[in-house]
């Protein structure tokens, strides 16, 4: 499909650049079969049905963004995916400042050594040490937020906790699983009153997503790869809210393709670790989630390829001209919807 049919105009001040407060009194656009409707991410529990299951992302995400020196060059590194223990693929600023074999120093006794530079200008670091990496990453690295924030305000202290969810426990994502940001001890235990279950999956977020796509036609964009897992316990689980009636809500457009890549023609979705560099397009036919809550994403982005995948070209764009013109905020720290087929 031509990119362009996703594109949309978005007025710079709609991109919102804080979390709403408290989380889960951000806006939710609900679209229900042919319904659209207005409400509050607080009102989930009346807009979902007993028995129906949320499944989240319980990735944590890492001081991913580095500052460092080559000699007196200075270069920026943002890791997107980890290839060893010791090893992080990274796309690099400045790149053309360092070679294969070169040493970065990034300052509190933290180096690593750039090699297998690949054809998108992305470095492998190999840290020096013992330390595991994720302590060295907490001495010098900070929170890595999306460029669209980041080009408007420095990260600060507050990010820390505010681009983390309350599920954020498995460390390794280098941006979060934005949609569960929305979500609350509150709402979970009133999600839990009315009888909405809830489960996890990991899905280790790269860089990756925010990379533009810059074909003009959905056939030669190349996906980013990333590391995800779902256990045979939560599979099970999933599997059987489905043969009981209820629904697999994804919580997030992580979630949602995690749980495609595991799931079956037949609709079963099986246990999976591994890599996954799904891309979704309209025409996709959805097999193992029924609805997804999630942000609003990106003019000519995967992600708004995926929503309109899941709920009509025509309809997404409907939805988000009326989120614009009543002022929805948008993107990571912006309102959510609610997409049900």
């Amino acid at each position: 499909m031509n990119v362009e049919l996703f594109d949309f105009a978005l007025p710079p001040e709609r991109i919102a650049l804080r979390p709403a407060a408290p989380r889960d009194s951000a806006r939710l656009l609900v679209l229900d079969g042919a319904d659209t409707r207005d409400a509050r991410v607080g009102d989930l529990p009346a807009c979902l049905r007993k028995g129906d299951l949320l499944v989240f992302n319980d990735t944590r995400v890492i001081p991913a963004q580095l500052e460092g020196l080559r000699g007196a060059a200075r270069i920026g590194a943002t890791l997107h995916k980890r290839e060893g223990p010791r090893r992080w693929r990274a796309f690099i600023r400045n790149a053309k400042r360092l070679r294969e074999g070169d040493s970065v120093d990034f300052g509190e006794g933290v180096t690593a050594t750039a090699s297998d530079r690949a054809e998108d200008g992305s470095f492998a670091l190999d840290f020096a040490g013992d330390a595991p990496v994720e302590l060295l990453l907490e001495r010098c690295g900070r929170m890595p937020l999306p460029p669209y924030i980041a080009s408007k305000r420095p990260t600060d202290a507050r990010d820390a906790d505010d681009y983390q969810t309350m599920f954020a426990s498995e460390p390794g994502a280098v941006a979060a699983p934005t949609a569960a940001l929305h979500f609350t001890p509150q709402l979970l235990a009133a999600l839990d009153a009315a009888g909405i279950g809830h489960a996890t999956l990991t899905l280790h977020v790269g860089a990756g997503t925010f990379l533009p796509v810059k074909a003009e036609d959905t056939d030669a964009h190349k996906m980013h790869a990333e590391w995800g897992r779902i256990d045979a316990a939560t599979a099970d689980r999933l599997n059987a809210v489905r043969a009981a009636g209820g629904r697999v809500i994804a919580v997030g457009t992580t979630s949602l393709r995690l749980i495609e890549s595991a799931a079956r023609e037949d609709g079963i979705i099986a246990p999976f670790e591994g890599d996954t560099a799904i891309f979704i397009t309209p025409g996709y036919r959805f097999r193992g989630i029924d609805g997804l809550v999630t942000n609003f994403h990106l003019p000519r982005s995967t992600l708004f390829m995926l929503v309109s995948a899941l709920m009509g070209l025509e309809r997404m764009q409907a939805a988000y001209a009326h989120a614009i013109a009543t002022d929805y905020r948008f993107y990571s720290y912006g309102d959510a919807s609610l997409l049900l087929p």
